[in-house]
């Protein structure tokens, strides 16, 4: 096993393009790594927090090498009804399409994930020691790359219960062999409280700005604030969701692209924009796994489904624009043959080459904000007027169409979600999050809306499979994962979420 330093050096020569780093560190036996040579300078503890972000950019686009973008991408998306198989397509992916997910399936290795947790549990257990070494090293800046990890590591644990429900709960870094311990799952409700406090606790720590395009691939108390309002909505605390998109929305430091003939290139190809909160910022050097998911036909894994068109955007004109959604052919998909755009688009038009492919993924844009507060208002009496204000922001740049704009009662807090979740479709399509904003919508008020998934899963399944996929829709926990056999061969306390038990 490799020492998480170890990994760190080389994803920091990497980015700072010191070839011979890897060698020198190479010859070092890792545990003297840790507990003698490494934690002694500030400028290491930087090193290893910048590992962590570059630890995002892992993976490449086999089953064995699949990375974090690649893996979000497949888990925010495979199970709702945006994307569709294609001539690409594996065994494994079809498995899931038909919500047939075996607990051999390699989509569902969840190591990915808990190798960043590590990454950020290996800063929080060794960076507070450097400050009695290293005399130029303030608790101040200590505070912040703490503030760092501990946000970082919430957002990896929020993806994992969103994914498999319960799920082990390890703080402590896993250094050696020796270290290695067995743990059982703890509650969603449990990981939850971990989130909840990870980000309080970081919040007043982490800095308002990095003073430059840092600010879009680190973390910054808005990155914060944003994830706390994400949490918040799943927890059914709207208040506390409101709260924390104010906090975004008060700073005065983000708005919306406007909409022009640069819209999509300063927004998704290029990225970095005023209208990110956070994301992966792939580059030349170190390509995003999107151009095999989606480029070439002969290949392609997944594409739009027909309905993305036909009735998430629709064909018809904006009045004013005469013109379809911006959002819609050429942003986000391409109708002639329902190509995922979003990540291989250099404009509307033309496609990137493979050696280009270097768009970044998003977390969290502004529109998030807007929208999650949106969501939050409406579960809350008489909020309904400020509920469309905020969506109509989203769709006034987008030139939405009306067709799309169903009216809903400012009343009706049913009316009023439903609005808001299909805006959220349009705005975030191919984004990995309609997966989740779908399963947010449907388990509150104790799965009020659980037909709300049963439907969807009917135009997802062949029609032979519609009357079983619904009914295994009333079992919750067919909503979340298997764990990886590996996980249950390797780690004996742990037990397979009961809907794939054999």
């Amino acid at each position: 096993m490799k020492n998480p330093i170890y990994l760190f050096i080389l994803s920091v020569c990497f980015i700072a393009g010191f070839s011979s780093c890897a060698k020198k560190f190479d010859l070092i036996p890792p545990d003297g790594i840790i507990r003698e040579n490494y934690w002694q300078t500030k400028e290491q503890v930087h090193a290893a927090v910048i590992g962590c972000y570059a630890s995002l950019m892992d993976g490449g686009s086999s089953a064995s090498t699949r990375g974090p973008a690649e893996t979000f991408f497949i888990w925010g998306e495979i199970r709702a009804d945006m994307i569709t198989p294609s001539l690409g397509t594996r065994a494994e992916e079809n498995e899931i399409f038909n919500i047939s997910t075996q607990q051999n399936n390699t989509l569902v290795d969840w190591r990915p994930i808990y190798n960043i947790i590590n990454y950020c549990n290996t800063v929080l257990d060794y960076a507070p020691s450097v400050l009695q070494k290293d005399q130029t090293f303030t608790q101040e800046a200590l505070n912040g790359y703490l503030a760092e990890a501990k946000a970082l590591r919430a957002m990896m644990y929020f993806y994992l219960v969103r994914s498999f429900g319960d799920v082990p709960l390890k703080l402590i870094s896993t250094a050696s062999d020796e270290d290695i311990v067995q743990l059982a799952k703890s509650t969603q409700q449990e990981v939850l409280a971990q989130i909840v406090k990870d980000l309080a606790e970081a919040e007043p720590h982490a800095v308002t700005t990095y003073g430059d395009v840092r600010d879009k691939g680190r973390i910054t108390r808005y990155t914060i604030n944003t994830i706390q309002a994400d949490v918040a909505l799943w927890m059914e605390n709207y208040t506390a969701a409101v709260t924390a998109c104010d906090k975004v929305i008060n700073s005065r430091r983000f708005g919306l692209i406007a909409s022009s003939a640069a819209w999509y290139n300063i927004l998704y190809r290029t990225g970095n924009s005023n209208e990110s909160i956070f994301e992966i910022q792939f580059n030349q050097q170190k390509l995003n796994p999107f151009y095999a998911m989606h480029a070439l036909p002969a290949t392609r894994r997944y594409i739009a489904a027909n309905r993305v068109m036909d009735q998430v955007f629709t064909t018809e004109l904006n009045l004013l624009t005469e013109a379809p959604d911006i959002r819609s052919n050429g942003a986000s998909v391409r109708a002639e043959d329902n190509a995922i755009w979003k990540y291989i688009g250099t404009n509307n038009e033309d496609m990137i080459a493979q050696a280009d492919s270097y768009t970044h993924w998003f977390f969290y844009r502004y529109a998030d904000i807007l929208l999650m507060k949106a969501e939050a208002l409406a579960q809350m009496d008489g909020r309904g007027e400020e509920v469309l204000a905020l969506v109509n922001q989203v769709r006034n740049r987008a030139f939405a169409p009306e067709a799309t704009n169903n009216n809903p009662d400012i009343t009706n807090k049913e009316e009023l979600s439903l609005y808001v979740l299909e805006e959220r479709a349009r705005e975030f399509a191919f984004e990995g999050k309609r997966w989740y904003d779908v399963l947010r919508y449907v388990k509150k008020n104790n799965y009020s809306n659980i037909a709300y998934l049963q439907e969807m899963v009917a135009g997802i399944v062949p029609a032979s499979s519609v009357r079983t996929a619904q009914a295994k829709m009333l079992d919750h926990n067919s909503h979340y994962f298997p764990i990886y056999f590996y996980e249950l061969q390797t780690n004996k306390q742990l037990i397979q979420n009961p809907f794939y038990k054999q």
